[in-house]
């Protein structure tokens, strides 16, 4: 069996470490881009930690001797269990997690999915003298992006799945 998904579980956690990094020291840079800066941030941090969880999964049906490449989501995982006529107690703790509205893993999953949408009532141009081909950065979350407490939620679903991948992996290990 190949450790490929521990490898990329592993990089991507390495990853959201880097950019919370960047993060932090943009929300008190004096730069012209700094809210380019934080907004870009803070959706790189949910896509690394997106893809982290998305790898971790992977890296379980690994461990089950599923088909990894076909698991994009906890309800795939527990499909392929099903089938196989396996449990595994990790997949069962994942989809608790996803299900309760309050977890750490809902949120985080809500907030990643509010990068792929955005809101019209920001985006109307100040000044009509304006370039139509100028880029602007529009800011997808304008109320929350340089909230502190944006910061410390992710350091805190970092927090959270760092310990519960060590947790399951060392419970994956026992068996």
């Amino acid at each position: 069996m190949s450790d490929i998904y521990l490898s990329r579980t592993n990089q991507k956690l390495s990853f959201v470490r880097l950019h919370l990094e960047a993060l932090d020291a943009s929300l008190v840079s004096n730069s012209w881009n700094r809210h380019g800066l934080v907004e870009s941030y803070n959706e790189s941090v949910l896509f690394h930690l997106t893809g982290a969880v998305h790898s971790f999964l992977r890296e379980i049906a690994e461990r089950y001797r599923l088909d990894a490449s076909a698991v994009s989501s906890v309800g795939d995982l527990q499909r392929q269990l099903e089938q196989t006529g396996q449990e595994a107690p990790e997949a069962s703790e994942l989809a608790q997690l996803v299900e309760s509205r309050e977890s750490w893993l809902s949120r985080l999953y809500r907030a990643y999915d509010a990068c792929w949408s955005a809101r019209d009532g920001h985006l109307q141009r100040s000044d009509q003298s304006q370039s139509l081909s100028e880029i602007h950065v529009v800011q997808v979350n304008p109320d929350h992006s340089e909230d502190p407490a944006v910061l410390e939620e992710y350091r805190s679903w970092f927090a959270a799945l760092d310990l519960l991948v060590e947790r399951l992996r060392s419970s994956m290990l026992e068996w």
